[in-house]
Protein backbone atom coordinates (compact mmCIF):
# COMPACT_ATOMS: atom_id res chain seq x y z
CA UNK A 1 0.00 0.00 0.00
CA UNK A 2 1.42 3.30 -0.99
CA UNK A 3 -1.08 5.40 1.52
CA UNK A 4 -1.92 4.98 5.05
CA UNK A 5 -4.96 3.32 4.70
CA UNK A 6 -6.56 4.67 8.29
CA UNK A 7 -5.95 8.26 7.39
CA UNK A 8 -7.11 7.64 3.89
CA UNK A 9 -10.02 6.51 5.40
CA UNK A 10 -11.18 9.61 8.23
CA UNK A 11 -11.89 11.57 5.06
CA UNK A 12 -15.91 11.81 4.68
CA UNK A 13 -15.74 14.01 1.70
CA UNK A 14 -17.78 16.89 2.78
CA UNK A 15 -16.02 19.49 1.38
CA UNK A 16 -15.33 22.25 4.39
CA UNK A 17 -11.80 21.78 3.20
CA UNK A 18 -12.62 23.29 0.16
CA UNK A 19 -12.70 27.10 0.56
CA UNK A 20 -8.96 26.68 2.80
CA UNK A 21 -7.39 25.60 0.04
CA UNK A 22 -5.40 27.89 -1.83
CA UNK A 23 -5.11 25.94 -5.20
CA UNK A 24 -8.77 25.30 -5.28
CA UNK A 25 -9.45 28.68 -4.37
CA UNK A 26 -7.26 29.72 -7.72
CA UNK A 27 -8.56 26.97 -10.10
CA UNK A 28 -12.23 26.08 -8.34
CA UNK A 29 -11.20 22.47 -9.84
CA UNK A 30 -12.12 19.39 -7.54
CA UNK A 31 -9.15 17.89 -8.08
CA UNK A 32 -7.05 20.51 -7.17
CA UNK A 33 -8.72 20.35 -3.56
CA UNK A 34 -7.81 18.17 -0.59
CA UNK A 35 -11.12 16.20 -1.02
CA UNK A 36 -10.34 15.78 -4.77
CA UNK A 37 -7.06 14.90 -4.50
CA UNK A 38 -7.95 12.26 -1.44
CA UNK A 39 -10.41 10.77 -4.12
CA UNK A 40 -7.48 10.18 -6.55
CA UNK A 41 -5.44 8.68 -3.84
CA UNK A 42 -8.05 5.86 -2.80
CA UNK A 43 -8.46 5.22 -6.92
CA UNK A 44 -4.50 4.34 -6.53
CA UNK A 45 -4.68 2.67 -3.01
CA UNK A 46 -7.47 0.43 -5.06
CA UNK A 47 -5.75 -0.20 -8.61
CA UNK A 48 -8.52 1.98 -10.43
CA UNK A 49 -6.04 4.30 -11.46
CA UNK A 50 -2.56 4.58 -11.88
CA UNK A 51 0.09 6.09 -9.03
CA UNK A 52 1.10 8.69 -12.41
CA UNK A 53 -2.53 9.93 -12.25
CA UNK A 54 -1.44 12.01 -8.85
CA UNK A 55 2.08 13.33 -10.61
CA UNK A 56 0.25 16.57 -11.47
CA UNK A 57 -1.72 17.17 -8.10
CA UNK A 58 1.24 15.97 -6.06
CA UNK A 59 3.34 18.89 -7.57
CA UNK A 60 0.82 21.65 -7.74
CA UNK A 61 -0.19 20.96 -3.99
CA UNK A 62 1.24 23.62 -1.54
CA UNK A 63 1.24 21.22 1.14
CA UNK A 64 0.27 24.19 3.75
CA UNK A 65 -2.40 22.10 5.49
CA UNK A 66 -4.68 24.91 5.61
CA UNK A 67 -7.49 22.11 5.47
CA UNK A 68 -6.36 20.64 8.45
CA UNK A 69 -7.42 22.69 11.05
CA UNK A 70 -11.14 22.78 9.44
CA UNK A 71 -11.67 19.49 9.13
CA UNK A 72 -14.39 17.94 11.17
CA UNK A 73 -12.65 14.27 10.39
CA UNK A 74 -9.07 15.06 11.36
CA UNK A 75 -7.55 14.02 7.89
CA UNK A 76 -4.18 14.42 8.32
CA UNK A 77 -4.09 15.63 4.83
CA UNK A 78 0.07 16.54 5.08
CA UNK A 79 1.05 13.19 5.79
CA UNK A 80 -0.96 12.03 2.73
CA UNK A 81 0.58 14.40 0.36
CA UNK A 82 4.02 13.15 1.59
CA UNK A 83 3.60 9.76 0.55
CA UNK A 84 2.24 11.01 -2.37
CA UNK A 85 5.60 12.76 -3.11
CA UNK A 86 7.84 9.75 -1.50
CA UNK A 87 5.92 7.41 -4.12
CA UNK A 88 6.14 9.74 -7.11
CA UNK A 89 9.08 11.96 -6.75
CA UNK A 90 11.87 9.52 -7.70
CA UNK A 91 14.88 9.58 -9.92
CA UNK A 92 13.45 12.04 -12.95
CA UNK A 93 10.71 12.65 -11.31
CA UNK A 94 11.81 14.71 -8.66
CA UNK A 95 11.81 18.57 -9.72
CA UNK A 96 15.63 19.31 -10.61
CA UNK A 97 16.06 21.86 -8.69
CA UNK A 98 14.88 19.65 -5.65
CA UNK A 99 17.62 17.64 -6.21
CA UNK A 100 20.04 20.14 -6.46
CA UNK A 101 18.66 21.36 -3.33
CA UNK A 102 19.61 18.21 -1.16
CA UNK A 103 23.07 18.52 -2.61
CA UNK A 104 23.59 21.62 -1.39
CA UNK A 105 21.97 20.87 1.91
CA UNK A 106 24.94 18.66 2.55
CA UNK A 107 27.67 21.48 2.03
CA UNK A 108 25.66 23.82 4.31
CA UNK A 109 25.63 21.00 7.19
CA UNK A 110 29.40 20.99 6.79
CA UNK A 111 29.09 25.21 7.91
CA UNK A 112 27.97 23.63 11.62
CA UNK A 113 31.11 21.59 12.00
CA UNK A 114 32.97 24.66 12.88
CA UNK A 115 30.37 26.17 15.06
CA UNK A 116 31.44 27.00 18.81
CA UNK A 117 30.29 25.19 21.24
CA UNK A 118 28.63 26.54 24.61
CA UNK A 119 26.68 25.85 27.32
CA UNK A 120 27.11 21.64 27.38
CA UNK A 121 24.87 21.69 30.71
CA UNK A 122 22.06 23.38 29.37
CA UNK A 123 18.60 21.59 29.02
CA UNK A 124 17.47 23.98 25.96
CA UNK A 125 19.02 24.02 22.51
CA UNK A 126 19.40 25.92 19.81
CA UNK A 127 18.42 24.67 16.53
CA UNK A 128 21.25 25.97 13.87
CA UNK A 129 19.31 24.19 11.11
CA UNK A 130 20.57 24.13 7.59
CA UNK A 131 17.66 26.59 4.86
CA UNK A 132 17.86 29.20 7.66
CA UNK A 133 21.02 29.69 7.48
CA UNK A 134 21.47 30.24 3.90
CA UNK A 135 18.44 32.21 3.58
CA UNK A 136 17.88 34.00 7.12
CA UNK A 137 21.23 34.42 8.68
CA UNK A 138 20.23 37.15 10.63
CA UNK A 139 17.07 35.17 12.69
CA UNK A 140 20.15 32.60 13.43
CA UNK A 141 22.58 35.07 14.59
CA UNK A 142 19.43 37.29 16.58
CA UNK A 143 18.13 34.00 18.44
CA UNK A 144 21.93 33.63 19.48
CA UNK A 145 22.53 36.97 20.89
CA UNK A 146 18.59 36.79 22.90
CA UNK A 147 19.74 33.84 24.52
CA UNK A 148 23.53 33.13 25.47
CA UNK A 149 21.63 30.33 27.92
CA UNK A 150 21.32 27.94 24.68
CA UNK A 151 23.13 25.33 24.35
CA UNK A 152 25.01 25.08 21.11
CA UNK A 153 26.60 21.60 19.52
CA UNK A 154 28.42 21.63 16.71
CA UNK A 155 28.00 19.49 13.44
CA UNK A 156 24.21 19.30 13.95
CA UNK A 157 22.50 18.41 10.80
CA UNK A 158 19.65 19.16 8.98
CA UNK A 159 15.98 18.21 10.43
CA UNK A 160 15.35 16.52 7.34
CA UNK A 161 11.31 18.49 6.64
CA UNK A 162 12.61 19.09 2.84
CA UNK A 163 13.47 15.75 2.54
CA UNK A 164 9.91 14.85 3.97
CA UNK A 165 7.95 16.94 1.85
CA UNK A 166 9.80 16.34 -1.22
CA UNK A 167 9.69 12.57 -1.81
CA UNK A 168 12.51 11.20 0.74
CA UNK A 169 9.96 11.01 3.72
CA UNK A 170 11.66 7.83 5.79
CA UNK A 171 14.81 9.66 5.18
CA UNK A 172 13.37 13.06 6.66
CA UNK A 173 12.23 11.00 9.31
CA UNK A 174 15.48 9.37 10.58
CA UNK A 175 17.06 13.23 9.77
CA UNK A 176 14.28 14.21 12.03
CA UNK A 177 15.63 11.63 15.19
CA UNK A 178 18.99 12.11 14.52
CA UNK A 179 18.60 15.50 15.40
CA UNK A 180 16.62 15.02 18.45
CA UNK A 181 19.36 12.61 19.71
CA UNK A 182 21.91 15.03 19.28
CA UNK A 183 20.03 18.09 20.69
CA UNK A 184 19.18 15.83 23.28
CA UNK A 185 17.09 18.36 25.40
CA UNK A 186 13.65 20.71 24.18
CA UNK A 187 15.14 22.29 20.95
CA UNK A 188 14.43 25.85 20.21
CA UNK A 189 14.43 27.16 16.48
CA UNK A 190 13.55 30.56 14.61
CA UNK A 191 11.59 27.93 12.01
CA UNK A 192 8.32 27.16 12.51
CA UNK A 193 8.09 24.84 9.54
CA UNK A 194 11.31 22.53 10.74
CA UNK A 195 9.42 22.82 14.59
CA UNK A 196 6.35 21.13 12.63
CA UNK A 197 8.26 18.69 11.00
CA UNK A 198 10.69 17.69 14.13
CA UNK A 199 7.59 17.60 16.89
CA UNK A 200 5.83 15.40 14.41
CA UNK A 201 8.61 12.60 14.53
CA UNK A 202 9.99 12.91 18.46
CA UNK A 203 7.19 14.51 19.91
CA UNK A 204 5.35 17.99 20.51
CA UNK A 205 6.66 18.38 23.93
CA UNK A 206 10.41 18.48 23.01
CA UNK A 207 9.97 21.22 20.33
CA UNK A 208 9.54 25.03 20.86
CA UNK A 209 9.48 27.90 18.47
CA UNK A 210 10.96 30.91 18.64
CA UNK A 211 7.70 33.33 19.34
CA UNK A 212 6.56 30.56 22.02
CA UNK A 213 10.14 30.36 24.04
CA UNK A 214 10.68 34.71 24.50
CA UNK A 215 6.27 34.21 25.53
CA UNK A 216 7.15 31.87 28.19
CA UNK A 217 10.55 33.94 29.78
CA UNK A 218 7.75 36.62 30.77
CA UNK A 219 10.21 38.92 29.33
CA UNK A 220 8.54 42.54 28.46
CA UNK A 221 9.84 44.52 25.74
CA UNK A 222 10.48 48.56 24.70
CA UNK A 223 8.09 49.81 22.02
CA UNK A 224 10.61 50.36 18.69
CA UNK A 225 10.15 54.08 17.03
CA UNK A 226 11.00 54.82 14.05
CA UNK A 227 11.18 59.09 13.44
CA UNK A 228 9.24 59.60 16.59
CA UNK A 229 6.51 57.48 16.20
CA UNK A 230 5.44 54.30 17.04
CA UNK A 231 6.62 51.74 14.38
CA UNK A 232 3.43 49.79 11.65
CA UNK A 233 3.98 45.91 11.92
CA UNK A 234 2.08 43.06 10.02
CA UNK A 235 2.32 39.32 10.36
CA UNK A 236 2.27 36.74 8.27
CA UNK A 237 1.32 33.45 9.71
CA UNK A 238 3.98 30.40 9.27
CA UNK A 239 1.60 27.69 7.51
CA UNK A 240 3.05 24.84 9.37
CA UNK A 241 3.28 27.15 12.61
CA UNK A 242 -0.50 27.46 12.70
CA UNK A 243 -1.91 24.71 10.90
CA UNK A 244 0.65 22.09 12.18
CA UNK A 245 1.08 23.58 15.69
CA UNK A 246 -1.23 25.86 16.76
CA UNK A 247 1.14 28.74 17.19
CA UNK A 248 -0.87 32.42 15.66
CA UNK A 249 -1.48 33.92 18.75
CA UNK A 250 1.94 34.12 20.48
CA UNK A 251 3.66 36.11 17.59
CA UNK A 252 0.67 38.47 17.51
CA UNK A 253 0.82 39.07 21.30
CA UNK A 254 4.72 40.31 21.04
CA UNK A 255 4.21 42.72 17.93
CA UNK A 256 1.72 44.52 20.46
CA UNK A 257 4.18 44.83 22.36
CA UNK A 258 6.61 46.25 20.13
CA UNK A 259 4.68 49.01 17.66
CA UNK A 260 1.55 49.58 16.43
CA UNK A 261 0.10 46.14 15.24
CA UNK A 262 -2.14 46.00 12.31
CA UNK A 263 -3.38 42.83 11.28
CA UNK A 264 -3.03 41.89 7.29
CA UNK A 265 -6.36 40.47 5.83
CA UNK A 266 -5.68 36.67 4.54
CA UNK A 267 -2.52 36.71 6.96
CA UNK A 268 -3.57 33.22 7.92
CA UNK A 269 -3.19 32.60 4.35
CA UNK A 270 -0.35 30.49 2.81
CA UNK A 271 2.38 33.40 1.35
CA UNK A 272 3.26 31.26 -1.45
CA UNK A 273 6.60 29.94 -0.15
CA UNK A 274 5.52 26.18 1.05
CA UNK A 275 9.34 25.01 1.07
CA UNK A 276 10.33 24.07 -2.37
CA UNK A 277 7.08 25.15 -3.99
CA UNK A 278 8.07 29.15 -4.82
CA UNK A 279 11.19 27.51 -6.45
CA UNK A 280 9.02 24.94 -8.76
CA UNK A 281 6.02 26.77 -9.42
CA UNK A 282 6.76 30.44 -9.01
CA UNK A 283 3.79 31.09 -11.59
CA UNK A 284 1.61 29.49 -9.12
CA UNK A 285 3.40 30.73 -5.98
CA UNK A 286 3.00 34.46 -7.03
CA UNK A 287 -0.37 33.65 -7.92
CA UNK A 288 -1.30 32.48 -4.17
CA UNK A 289 0.44 35.58 -2.81
CA UNK A 290 -1.16 38.11 -5.41
CA UNK A 291 -3.90 39.07 -3.01
CA UNK A 292 -2.30 39.49 -0.12
CA UNK A 293 0.47 41.80 -2.15
CA UNK A 294 -2.42 44.18 -3.43
CA UNK A 295 -3.12 44.26 0.07
CA UNK A 296 0.37 45.26 1.76
CA UNK A 297 0.46 47.94 -0.77
CA UNK A 298 -2.49 49.59 1.03
CA UNK A 299 -1.30 49.06 4.28
CA UNK A 300 1.87 51.40 4.51
CA UNK A 301 3.76 48.88 7.21
CA UNK A 302 7.53 49.90 8.71
CA UNK A 303 7.57 45.78 8.77
CA UNK A 304 6.08 42.68 7.82
CA UNK A 305 7.16 39.95 10.30
CA UNK A 306 7.47 35.97 9.70
CA UNK A 307 8.34 33.00 11.97
CA UNK A 308 9.88 30.88 9.26
CA UNK A 309 12.60 31.70 6.82
CA UNK A 310 10.95 30.31 3.94
CA UNK A 311 8.08 32.91 4.06
CA UNK A 312 10.71 35.78 4.59
CA UNK A 313 12.40 35.23 1.34
CA UNK A 314 9.29 34.92 -0.30
CA UNK A 315 7.82 38.17 1.04
CA UNK A 316 11.18 39.74 0.99
CA UNK A 317 11.87 39.02 -2.92
CA UNK A 318 8.10 39.57 -3.94
CA UNK A 319 7.93 42.89 -1.95
CA UNK A 320 10.88 44.27 -3.55
CA UNK A 321 9.33 42.78 -6.93
CA UNK A 322 6.59 44.98 -6.40
CA UNK A 323 8.55 48.02 -5.14
CA UNK A 324 6.41 47.83 -1.54
CA UNK A 325 9.20 49.60 0.94
CA UNK A 326 7.99 47.67 3.73
CA UNK A 327 10.87 45.79 5.55
CA UNK A 328 10.35 41.49 5.89
CA UNK A 329 12.27 40.45 8.73
CA UNK A 330 11.91 37.55 11.58
CA UNK A 331 10.39 37.85 14.52
CA UNK A 332 13.86 37.37 16.55
CA UNK A 333 15.38 40.40 14.63
CA UNK A 334 12.64 42.88 15.68
CA UNK A 335 12.79 41.98 19.20
CA UNK A 336 16.61 42.19 19.12
CA UNK A 337 15.99 45.83 17.99
CA UNK A 338 14.09 46.52 20.75
CA UNK A 339 16.60 45.24 23.40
Amino acid sequence: MIFNQSKLDRCISCGYCLPSCPTYTLTKKEESSPRGRITLMRAVQEGTLPLLSLEAESKFCLGCRACEPVCPAGVEYGHLIEEARDAIWKGSKRPLIVRGLFIALKFLKVKNFFVRERNENSDNYLMLGCFEQLVAPEAVKALKNLYPSLSIVKNQGCCGALHAHNGELAQGQEMAKKLGEDLSGKIVTTSAGCAAHIASVIGRERVIEFSEYWSSLNKSLKPVTKNGRSIRIGYQDSCHGRNGLGIWREPRELLKELGEYIEVPGASDCCGAAGTYSLINRKNSRAVLAPKIAELKKLNLDYLVTINPGCTRQLKNELKRNRIRTRVVHLAQLIAIAK
